[in-house]
């Protein structure tokens, strides 16, 4: 009876340590404190870090109790990405609950080589803007492909502003400075770095990729690239996809201006909103090239030729 009367006492003992240690360790860091701060949740961020970084920012009493409070209330796969405003007079239910809802701003991802309407559905489906507005008021390939922290509540002008701004940036004066010295303004750049993007898929081949279009438009020879056919063609409502799949030979019969198949020179505008990588080949692409031709296998490997026998015979390689 006596062990028996220990071991109850040990157990309240371990259950009111628990019970406080654990009802301390949810209190505010300083319930008085008028002062707060941005936290950052990243992209894809798990659980481990972002206590750890609340830790480190002066937010949280206790790593342990915290994590125990985000499982209590079930909301880890609910935690969003994106900045909060959060205060060390808050305690750890109020910050795990602003997690949930109380974002500022909010990540949004934009891949290399969309066009402007890929875009604007994604903006659309973050921010519940109107896809119209934005693709009336965006400009194609001024898009800059990056991940931004965006209002929570954005108008398309405040969006496109944003990438706008970005595309300004990562485009460099000595980047603008070698493609004159080229012979290319900055719309004859963007234009190229746009086709890159669609048709090389691996950094390794964008340089010699831009280098044969290079070539081609200085000769006045068609591009002949399908990609400005696929923008020329739009959305394909059986494929529920913008760029299509295959081209066929009625397609390359197709009159828009895009045609470079049928038009020497350049299509008139970019035909998707390239990454800095694509950019970059434009403005390193050496228009001496040997090469005159490529094919692109399906999973993406380039092959390039001088001449067209050897183009000839690389497609019923890699493509027939």
């Amino acid at each position: 009876m006596k062990k028996f009367l220990i071991l109850i006492i040990i157990f309240l003992i371990v259950a009111i340590g628990g019970y406080l240690f654990y009802r301390e360790g949810t209190l505010a860091v300083n319930s008085k404190s008028e002062k707060s701060l941005i936290f950052v949740v990243d992209p894809g961020e798990n659980l481990d870090s972002i206590i750890n970084n609340l830790a480190k920012a002066g937010l949280i009493r206790n790593r342990i109790v915290f994590y125990l409070v985000v499982k209590q209330l079930g909301i880890e796969r609910e935690i969003q990405a994106g900045d909060f405003r959060l205060s060390p007079s808050m305690n750890a239910y109020e910050i795990a609950d602003e997690f949930t809802h109380g974002t500022i701003d909010i990540w949004v991802t934009v891949p290399e080589g969309l066009r402007k309407e890929e875009i604007a559905e994604i903006m659309s489906k973050t921010f519940n803007i109107s896809e119209t507005e934005f693709n009336s008021l965006a400009q194609e390939g001024y898009l800059f492909p990056d991940t931004y922290l965006v209002p929570k509540n954005p108008e398309p002008e405040q969006i496109i502003a944003l990438m706008r701004s970005t595309f300004e940036s990562k485009y460099t004066e000595e980047m603008r400075t070698q493609a004159r010295g080229n012979g290319l303004t900055d719309e004859e750049v963007l234009i190229l770095a746009s086709i890159v993007e669609r048709e090389a898929k691996f950094d390794q081949d964008r340089t010699q990729v831009a280098s044969v279009l290079l070539r081609r438009y200085r000769e006045d020879y068609p591009l002949q690239v399908d990609a400005t056919i696929q923008y020329a063609l739009g959305y394909q409502t059986n494929e529920n996809r913008w760029w299509k799949s295959s081209i066929t030979f009625d397609d390359l019969e197709n009159t828009s201006k895009y045609n470079t198949y049928k038009n020497a020179g350049l299509p008139p505008t970019p035909i998707s909103n390239p990454g800095i990588s694509s950019i970059q080949a434009v403005v390193n692409a050496d228009a001496e090239t040997p090469y005159i031709f490529y094919v692109s296998e399906p999973n993406g490997t380039t092959h390039f030729s001088k001449t067209y026998e050897e183009h000839q015979r690389n497609i019923e390689k890699y493509l027939r």
